[in-house]
């Protein structure tokens, strides 16, 4: 059956490259802040609901002299900007998300390219305005030829990129077998068959390095260069923290799916078990939501069947 997947790549930009980006990421966090704050207002001061046609906002809003710069950078990354934020207010309507926030140029940037405004030949990407191919470090090849591409850089400076392919995904062979997991803080979780897999609580190990880094950048003075190193310390030692979360979820999702046909764990409300302040840092350090989500999407590429049960059940 036909899917489609993303394809994620870190990549090292060049110096023209990477002002070309920063240039990038600006205009898109300041196009979705300025059309956030005019969709705010406009309902708030005259009961007027905006919807995808705030596109002709970003037409007028390059027009004006001081917001000219607009036009410096591809038109395609701030155009799938207004349709990430129609996305938003589609799941904030639905309740399934908060109201969109304000971008910061603090937190992590991305910019999604289209096929119009980027190039995929001989297995490289050259997007729009950039004069030479990006440097990416490819781990496996692309399955097919991407449909968008999506740049980010996080918060320890590090960039990807994310391209989304389409695949034909091939269901594994029926195997005669069936799991349930019990999900928990002293185990990751316990099988039904009695097999326990250790929490291994990423957080705690590096946690002696962390909060020195920590302290140092409490110490700087604000708006310092010595207090942007610092943060950037922070964020390479949250991303290291992440990153072997991560790959741990992934390499025990992989052999959960592979090995059984039928998977069941408990549908637990994450969201209000962090509220208690004792519990939630293990409780984020552990990683259930995403644990349960790669089991889903997993087990559906697979062929599998994934089953939640209600945990008062």
């Amino acid at each position: 059956m036909p899917t489609e997947r993303a394809y994620k790549y870190r990549f090292y930009p060049t110096p023209e490259q990477e002002i070309l980006l920063a240039w990038t990421f600006g205009c898109v966090r300041f196009v979705w802040n300025a059309v956030l704050r005019h969709r705010t207002d406009a309902f708030y001061e005259r009961k007027e609901k905006i919807g995808y046609n705030a596109s002709a906002f970003l037409t007028q809003l390059k027009k004006q002299p001081d917001t000219a710069f607009l036009a410096e950078v591809s038109s395609v990354p701030l155009q799938q900007c207004l349709r990430h934020q129609q996305s938003a207010f589609k799941h904030f309507f639905a309740k399934r998300a908060r109201y969109p926030r304000f971008k910061s140029k603090k937190q992590r940037q991305s910019a999604t390219f289209a096929s119009s405004a980027f190039a995929y030949r001989n297995g490289q990407v050259t997007l729009a305005k950039c004069k030479e191919p990006l440097n990416i470090r490819w781990s496996r090849e692309l399955p097919s030829a991407p449909s968008t591409v999506t740049v980010s850089k996080d918060w320890a400076g590090r960039y990807f990129i994310s391209c989304l392919c389409k695949v034909e995904t091939l269901s594994l062979g029926v195997v005669p077998k069936m799991v349930g997991i019990d999900l928990g803080l002293k185990d990751l979780f316990v099988t039904s068959d009695g097999k326990r897999v250790n929490n291994p609580r990423h957080t705690a190990r590096h946690a002696r390095k962390l909060a020195r880094a920590q302290r140092q950048l409490s110490r700087k003075q604000k708006g310092s260069n010595n207090r942007a190193k610092a943060r950037h310390t922070v964020a390479r030692r949250h991303a290291k923290i992440a990153d072997a979360r991560l790959d741990h979820l992934h390499k025990l999702t992989r052999q959960i799916v592979n090995e059984n046909q039928v998977i069941c764990a408990e549908s637990l409300a994450v969201k209000n078990r962090v509220k208690n302040r004792h519990l939630a840092k293990a409780i984020s350090d552990v990683g259930w939501g995403e644990l349960v989500r790669q089991l889903d999407y997993k087990a559906e590429w697979a062929g599998r069947q994934f089953v939640q049960i209600d945990r008062w059940y």
